[in-house]
């Protein structure tokens, strides 16, 4: 279905990798208008809940039904492989997602971002004890440095300057992170044997189908469905679909360090088009600096695998 030799190519990658994190940059101020169409009120955790339950459930059936118009071909899954992608679903989607909501709701946007960036640390730090080939090196730490330097400077602010961690906000967020990074890393696993659309389309059906029954059980409603609402959740949809299949089909052809450093684009994607679709000032030195840090990092981390 796919070409191997595409999806490892070095510019092909950086085109792909900007592209996902472009789509999850975008995913922040539409979840926020998503948040007002569906008037779902900013402590109404339940039915955040549920909102992402519906983005969830939608996205895999509709990557589940490409594979079966593109391959032609009937699901054929061991009693293994689908407990292993439950296993996948439950914790990349539904596990990850219950621990982000509910950190960031009890954490400022600026301190969630810069949290939720540690995902490229771990990341990279679990490759390197992993993958023979994936070894941590300085222009690598180097690389992440730069990115995370990137990262706080595009959501700086001052209240920055002020130390507080919070274990149900900080905490639930950078857990979040370290999910996703394992997470990750057992899809990139499960590649091997089972088709890439198979194994998104079966984790984010199995992990939004979580996430709504919690939402539903804890009083959860998301019911205000108009011509705006619905069609913020359609992109939603769509949005996760594509995303989650080419980030998977990219782990499955390369190493993981040399795609996760792009996790650093998302903040900075999602702090230029908050300000486009929220009406905040886009046109700030700040924005260029950090995209030029989070550029300089990920050229950082490439060079050194690609002149090994």
């Amino acid at each position: 279905m796919e070409n191997p030799n595409k999806f490892s190519d070095p510019l092909f990658v950086t085109l792909v990798a900007s592209l996902c994190c472009l789509l999850w940059g975008s995913a922040y101020p539409f979840i926020k208008l998503g948040y007002s169409a569906f008037d779902i009120l900013a402590e109404d955790i339940p039915s955040k809940f549920v909102f992402a339950g519906y983005r969830f459930i939608l996205a895999g059936l509709l990557l589940l039904f490409l594979f079966r118009v593109i391959s032609k071909r009937k699901f054929e899954l061991s009693g293994r492989q689908f407990s292993s992608l439950i296993l996948l679903g439950m914790f990349q989607t539904g596990l990850q997602y219950m621990f982000f909501y509910v950190g960031v709701a009890n954490t400022t946007g600026v301190k969630g971002s810069i949290m939720n960036a540690t995902t490229t640390f771990f990341s990279v730090v679990l490759a390197h004890f992993l993958y023979k080939n994936d070894k941590l090196s300085k222009n690598k730490i180097v690389g992440c440095l730069l990115g995370f330097i990137g990262v706080i400077i595009v959501n700086f602010h001052s209240n920055l300057l002020e130390f507080s961690f919070s274990l149900t906000g900080e905490g639930f967020v950078i857990i979040a992170a370290l999910i996703f990074s394992i997470t990750a890393i057992y899809a990139k696993h499960l590649t091997g044997s089972i088709d890439v659309l198979v194994i998104t389309g079966v984790s984010l059906f199995v992990g939004g189908l979580a996430l709504t029954i919690l939402g539903l059980l804890l009083g959860g409603r998301v019911t205000h469905f108009t011509l705006e609402s619905t069609g913020i959740l359609i992109y939603l949809v769509l949005l996760s679909s594509a995303a989650f299949c080419l980030w998977n089909l990219l782990l499955k052809y390369n190493k993981v360090g040399k795609v996760s450093v792009y996790n650093f684009l998302i903040p900075v994607f999602g702090a230029l088009l908050s300000a486009l679709f929220l009406g905040e000032t886009i046109l700030e030195f700040k924005n260029l600096i950090a995209l030029l840090f989070v550029s300089i990092g990920i050229y950082m981390v490439n060079r050194v695998i690609s002149t090994k």
